[in-house]
């Protein structure tokens, strides 16, 4: 078994690093692992699975050994427009790229019955938008009047190893170092290239990398019986710069992880219905390649230039899990964020519309004779705008929604 586990362990691992994401609340999940995903992203309070690294740290102690395995396909829709512009620079267009995928896999297990080792291994979201060329002016012009296709392409993966200890029969607290590793692409951006104090940096520098290390520490407490609460922190993570684009985010390239945190509450209400509640704060203006405002009057690159104007945001999430029978449990969540971006930045975010507040899921899962279990969960992201000034003139307008389906193997061992 040990050999097994191992083996497992290193293939799973493997398998997260061709990452492709795509993330609503801003540009993080709205839930990590496949049951979270099931009871609309709350998690904070809960010990199923081993994605504490991603959720809780201190949950992985309750965890006992497991293995969870599964992946998300997102099919997102995103679509710009502007109208009103008094010299004829109007159009509209629908981002391609409709499918992702985004794997996630946890490793949990027990030194003794105080203190357990893991690893949890996440996308932590991402964004991506391609749209075509010729929108505007004919010929090659895109949207925002740079040549040939439009688009950019932010990946981010986390590899948390994770240490979980009980301070009694009641409490934990948990640990996990957040390796971090992102990738970013930039094209069709030269009508930008005169804002910048790096013309040269802007755009279509094909893909380059970014790393660096963070922390989330966690608490849970057992009340009694029925009542679990915990709490995670995670501040903001320092990256390296992408140095291939210096001359689009602000400080040279750098673009750090924001400073989040959630609260949670879980409820056992009977022996088979559960109820749990999450509160999360994701800080997004403290990163200034997000929450600079873009009417910044600094150039592009600079110390403090412009950004993409987000706004930090509060989440909400709660969820309910029935237990039908020991093999079957079923589960729903429902979500609502603030939405990071305001009318007076929408043409940069013509590039990243994340513009989501509501999120509504369902979920299942299969117990099965050899410790192991299947889940899945469905999600769908309802529809949502911002329509604003352009910095061209007229009116622009960006929109949003998405369906996922996920699924992960767990395996107790």
């Amino acid at each position: 078994m040990e050999v097994i586990n191992k083996k497992l362990l290193a293939a799973a691992v493997l398998a997260t690093l061709p990452l492709s994401a795509f993330a609503t609340n801003g540009y993080f999940q709205h839930g990590y692992g496949i049951i979270a995903q099931g009871m609309g992203g709350a998690a904070t309070a809960m010990t199923k699975d081993a994605m504490g690294g991603a959720n809780n740290p201190a949950s992985m102690v309750w965890v006992g050994n497991r293995i969870d395995l599964g992946f998300t396909v997102f099919s997102p829709k995103r679509e710009a427009e502007r109208r009103g512009n008094a010299m004829g620079l109007n159009g509209s267009s629908e981002s391609g790229k409709d499918y992702f995928l985004l794997p996630g896999f946890g490793y949990n297990r027990l030194v003794n019955d105080k203190i357990s080792l893991g690893v949890t291994v996440y996308g932590n979201g991402g964004m991506d938008t391609h749209y075509a060329s010729g929108t505007l002016f004919g010929g090659n012009a895109n949207l925002l009047a740079g040549q040939g296709r439009l688009g950019v392409n932010l990946e981010q993966i986390v590899i948390a190893p994770t240490v979980s200890f009980k301070l009694s029969e009641y409490h934990s607290i948990g640990v996990s170092p957040l390796l971090t590793y992102q990738r970013f692409k930039a094209y069709g951006l030269s009508a930008f290239k005169g804002m910048s104090e790096n013309p040269d940096y802007v755009t279509d520098k094909g893909r380059d990398d970014s790393t660096g290390v963070g922390v989330r520490i966690g608490w849970l407490s057992k009340i009694n019986d029925s009542v679990s609460l915990g709490a995670s922190y995670s501040p903001q993570t320092r990256m390296s710069k992408f140095n291939d684009y210096k001359g689009l985010f602000a400080q040279q390239g750098r673009f750090d992880l924001p400073e989040n945190y959630s609260l949670g509450l879980a409820v056992a209400v009977t022996d088979t219905l559960s109820f749990a509640f999450d509160y999360q704060r994701i800080n997004y203006s403290n990163v200034r390649a997000v929450g600079n405002a873009s009417s910044i009057l600094a150039p592009l690159g600079s110390d403090n230039g412009p950004g993409f104007g987000w706004h930090d945001i509060n989440i909400y999430k709660a969820g309910f899990e029935y237990a039908v029978d020991p093999q079957l449990t079923l589960r729903a969540g429902y979500s609502h964020s603030d939405n990071p971006i305001h009318a007076d930045d929408v043409t940069f975010n013509i590039l990243a519309p994340g513009v989501i507040e509501d999120h509504a899921t369902l979920g299942a899962s299969w117990s099965y004779a050899d410790n192991s279990e299947l889940s899945v969960a469905y999600t769908h992201a309802f529809s949502n705008s911002v329509s604003g000034p352009s910095i061209f003139g007229g009116t622009e307008t960006i929109k949003m929604y998405h369906n996922s389906v996920g699924i992960s193997y767990g395996l107790r061992f």
